[in-house]
């Protein structure tokens, strides 16, 4: 019930009633919400009904041009009470995350008391403080090209069995959750027919970011290796490096070979670096 009630006031083309209605009515719905969200649970099981995904291609600028695809922003919706079940197994998946510290360290998002703003504030305070003691550093901006959409099913599954120990109706749950997804493309006037959505991590889900998450801890690890720094907030990955102003090559090289097994760690991932908004920067005292 206070799920429902904390919902914002959307609905999706699946949905079979408005929200504004489910909630005004939620203490006659609830029990029923609840024995169909743990029949879910029981039986490793997620509805058909709540795969349906509807893409929305929003212009992203009202001066850009309205025929050009690179103008559009897609948005999708998704069923609230999808959304609703994802809520409620994310606050059991993160609470077991958690405590068994199995969430990445450097990664900021649905962690207490973390945000974009302590993400920023670490980065900014780690290379104030190297500046302040004489030294140089190396802040490289990695941006990740269709983030989402990449992502690989069977990777994503065999990742989340063998690094955090899903097994048994849990996994289960989980391929359910992945496999037999479906999208269409809505305009004001048309709706076109689904098409299968056979990789990446459903997009305006409250699981997406999360998989996503998991999916790329690994690299992490990878850029510790490198003697850098690295920290993320889901897939905006900042990698930093700090050097004696005489030492600024090396540091140079190793953020270099860095970047060069990052980069082919990600296609075995089926991910791909966006250079055009991947930046590198010096930043010193003046």
């Amino acid at each position: 019930m206070k799920l429902v009630l904390s919902l914002p006031n959307k609905q999706c083309l699946s949905d079979p009633l408005p929200t504004w209605l489910l909630q005004a009515n939620v203490d006659i719905l609830s029990p029923f919400l609840c024995q169909l969200f743990n029949r879910c649970l029981e039986h490793g099981i997620v509805p058909s009904s709540f795969k349906s995904g509807y893409v929305t291609p929003l212009l992203k600028k009202a001066d850009l041009d309205a025929a050009d695809v690179k103008s559009r922003l897609p948005i999708t919706t998704l069923s609230v009470l999808s959304k609703l079940l994802e809520r409620l197994v994310a606050q059991q998946l993160i609470e077991y995350l958690t405590e068994n510290g199995l969430l990445p360290e450097l990664q900021s998002p649905y962690r207490a008391h973390h945000s974009t703003e302590t993400a920023m504030l670490k980065v900014m305070g780690d290379i104030l403080l190297a500046l302040d003691s004489g030294n140089l550093a190396m802040l490289f901006l990695l941006d990740l090209l269709a983030t989402f959409d990449t992502v690989d099913h069977d990777t994503l599954l065999r990742k989340l069995q063998t690094s955090y120990n899903f097994g048994g109706i849990v996994i289960k749950w989980f391929i359910s959750y992945i496999s037999g997804r479906v999208q269409y493309v809505r305009t004001p006037t048309t709706t076109s027919y689904g098409s299968p959505v056979v990789h990446g991590v459903p997009q305006g889900s409250v699981f997406g970011p999360i998989l996503f998450l998991l999916y790329v801890a690994d690299m992490l690890k990878l850029i510790k290796r490198h003697q850098l720094v690295p920290h993320a907030y889901a897939d905006d990955i900042q990698i930093y490096g700090f050097c004696r102003p005489s030492s600024v090559n090396c540091l140079a090289d190793r953020v270099s070979a860095c970047i060069d097994e990052v980069s082919s760690w990600m296609r075995s991932k089926r991910l791909q670096v966006n250079q055009s908004k991947t930046d590198a920067l010096w930043c010193s005292s003046s």
